[in-house]
């Protein structure tokens, strides 16, 4: 009977102490037969992916749960990169209340689209309260990366011509070897949407939607990808770069080594124009493309030059040139160049001249090419040039940009 009244003595103390346990308050009790705590599974494999996701790790509890108890734990980039990879977490807790026996870890992993190895993560139990650690107290995390090379994806191609590095009486100043996985922003911009307002559909009725995931680097190209999706009310997406207030040159011979999509409604562009746009508008700031094609003549591509002091007044100049055979322009890699020169820009394809333009060429237009040029790269879908898409046009389609060079007199 003793016994009775000293278990019914302090249970009014054991029942008060076990409801006021919070996190950042925890007592541990005395004379307590501790349970077990540790991971469910030692192991887990999961697919990166190309979205940021939170994962649940299980922890279990061998025993009777009286109290609330505490785990802390910490997480270690074995071959993953704290911040790149997962959520960097120097020391965590999880609590567990009392009468329940599992728990969850939270870790957040940080996907991406970029093709890597696959990586570990660690995470080690290091402390509990009120319970006691036991085997498996790690937990081993494989990040199995679910990306690939768009080169595992698309048919670069093997073949092509190669301009040289040097040129006699000039010197190599700028060159876009696209490295690494993202493009330079201290070179370039991405334009977004249907250029709207102000320029809707980008002044030439195209079809696509402009955004940035379309434009990728790998293995050294830049790989801008035209798509059949619906996104901001157009039926395609694709890419537009411009180097714009960044990038800009005044003459020199510049080479661009690239192939095109083939397929009715593509239209792949390499082009400039003026650096005082925002001051003059187009056509009087000048636009000299150095490459375009219609990608239902694919063996077919054309240089041109814009100009007209108003819109009214709006001329150009073409030129085409054709494939040689050797390298085609959809299977091979060619380079497109331009020799620019105070009153004089020279158009070529492997070398090969085909087009020129001088102020005699514009009938009295004002002559705007004596001046700073900046970038465009782009794959427009649909417009005035190649007309829309039909029934065989295959999607998706690249336009692949090996290396850009500028080389000026001196």
């Amino acid at each position: 009977m003793k016994n009775v009244i000293y278990i019914f003595k302090f249970l009014p103390f054991l029942l008060l102490l076990q409801g006021c346990f919070k996190e950042g308050d925890i007592a541990e009790l005395p004379d307590y037969n501790a349970p077990q705590v540790s991971f469910i599974t030692q192991a887990l494999s999961i697919p990166e992916g190309n979205k940021d996701t939170t994962i649940q790790l299980g922890i279990q509890l061998k025993g009777e749960n009286r109290t609330q108890v505490m785990v802390k734990y910490q997480v270690n980039g074995l071959t993953a990169t704290p911040g790149t990879d997962y959520e960097e977490i120097t020391e965590g807790k999880v609590f567990i209340k009392p009468g329940e026996l599992t728990v969850f870890i939270p870790i957040k992993i940080f996907g991406d689209a970029v093709k890597e190895t696959d990586e570990k993560i660690d995470i080690v139990l290091i402390q509990a309260l009120n319970a006691t650690l036991s085997e498996p107290t790690r937990l081993t995390i494989t990040l199995v990366n679910d990306d690939f090379s768009l080169i595992d994806k698309i048919n670069i191609p093997k073949t092509g011509y190669i301009s040289p590095d040097s040129y006699t009486g000039f010197t190599k100043v700028w060159e876009e070897g696209f490295q690494g996985t993202n493009l330079n922003s201290a070179v370039w911009n991405y334009e977004l949407g249907d250029g709207c307002p102000g320029n809707c559909n980008w002044g030439n009725n195209e079809l696509q939607f402009y955004q940035e995931k379309n434009a990728q680097l790998s293995d050294g190209y830049l790989i801008i990808e035209g798509k059949k999706e619906t996104v901001g009310g157009k039926n395609y997406t694709s890419a537009r770069l411009t180097t714009q207030r960044k990038k800009s040159f005044k003459y020199g011979r510049i080479d661009i080594r690239a192939a095109v999509p083939e397929g009715k409604g593509y239209w792949p562009a390499l082009w400039m124009l003026g650096d005082n746009i925002p001051q003059v508008s187009w056509p009087a700031c000048g636009e000299i493309d150095i490459m375009e094609t219609s990608g239902d003549k694919i063996n077919r591509v054309v240089g041109t030059a814009h100009f007209g002091a108003t819109v009214a007044q709006h001329r150009f100049r073409t030129g085409a040139t054709f494939s040689s055979g050797e390298y085609d322009f959809n299977t091979s890699f060619n380079v497109f160049s331009i020799i620019w020169e105070e009153n004089k820009i020279q158009w070529l394809v492997n070398n090969v001249p085909y087009h020129q333009l001088t102020p005699a060429d514009l009938n009295g237009q004002p002559y705007p090419f004596n001046q700073s040029f900046f970038f465009i790269v782009n794959l427009a879908i649909g417009g005035n040039f190649p007309g829309s898409p039909d029934a065989r046009t295959v999607f998706p389609r690249w336009f692949v940009v090996d290396y850009i060079k500028v080389f000026q007199k001196g």
